[in-house]
């Protein structure tokens, strides 16, 4: 399957992970490869816009990371080495030696890195590795909500509970809320997110578990470009500075008027490749 993103040709490949578990991706562009892996209650096609501004310089590789999109399931006995087992499947096929990962994607290939020489260089965007302890309170209602098929009630104790979104929406009541999801949050993009809650849940709990670990990412020695937006609370980007002084070789750029989602947003998501495109083209 095929289709045409701009000017670059969009083409649908697949690889078999190591537990047997399709996992698959889209292709556009030409030039060395790099493999694009994107976070939570996100596919693929969310990370079109800045794959599609580095495909003037790559062969780009946007994954659609288990339990989404055209690839396969979680599966039982899901956790982060099940991650790392599909990057490892995806940069056997295509020999991709740069990539590029946001969110939990950016905790994938940092994992991934500490372990496998798999990348010469890498560029992150406010990668999920905890330098804190995460919030968990909300997981049990977040997955009475689930059960219930209350799906908005569910975004609704991970919005307010993960810690993530600003600090006012805490304080908003729930019916308040569910109102305005119900506006906001529909069409494609909603269909596209609805199904990956449980597997947003999932994602969050491999994310709390790994808190503690950050003195074994300096195994990690390969260049690394952490991206920060402007946008993000002040404690998020002190961690991404704890990341930076953990990392052998990494350096830190605030790329300002962006937030945590900007990588998917059309507007925003080509100034983050336009950000790192230095750095990746770097030899």
């Amino acid at each position: 399957m095929s289709g045409n993103i701009g000017a670059s040709p969009l083409h649908r490949g697949s690889v078999v992970s190591a537990d047997g578990t399709v996992i698959g991706y889209q292709t556009l562009g030409t030039g060395p490869d790099l493999i694009l892996i994107g976070g939570s209650l996100r596919t693929s096609d969310d990370y079109l816009p800045p794959a599609v501004a580095l495909a003037r310089s790559f062969t780009v590789h946007v994954v659609d990371r288990r339990g989404r999109g055209a690839s396969g399931p979680q599966g039982p006995g899901y956790c982060l080495a099940k991650e790392v087992e599909d990057l490892r499947a995806v940069q056997a096929a295509t020999g991709a030696r740069l990539a590029f990962g946001h969110s939990y994607g950016g905790l994938v290939v940092l994992e991934t890195a500490r372990s496998f020489p798999l990348f010469d260089r890498i560029a992150l965007y406010e990668p999920g590795l905890p330098c804190s302890p995460v919030p968990t309170a909300w997981m049990a209602p977040f997955r009475e909500r689930l059960a219930a098929g209350d799906h908005y009630g569910a975004f609704i104790k991970f919005i307010q509970g993960s810690g993530g979104a600003p600090d006012f929406m805490t304080k908003v009541p729930g019916w308040y809320l569910r109102m305005v999801f119900r506006i906001a949050f529909r069409g494609p993009a909603w269909q596209r997110m609805r199904p990956l809650l449980g597997a947003c849940l999932a994602e969050h709990e491999q994310i709390a578990a790994q808190y503690g670990r950050l003195a074994e990412f300096a195994d990690v020695t390969v260049p690394v470009l952490l991206l920060v937006g402007g946008r993000s609370k002040p404690g998020h980007r002190a961690e991404f500075a704890m990341l930076r002084d953990t990392l052998p070789d990494a350096t830190l750029e605030t790329v300002d008027g962006l937030n945590h989602l900007s990588p998917t947003e059309p507007k925003s998501g080509p100034v983050v490749a336009e950000q790192a495109l230095p750095f990746l083209l770097r030899r």
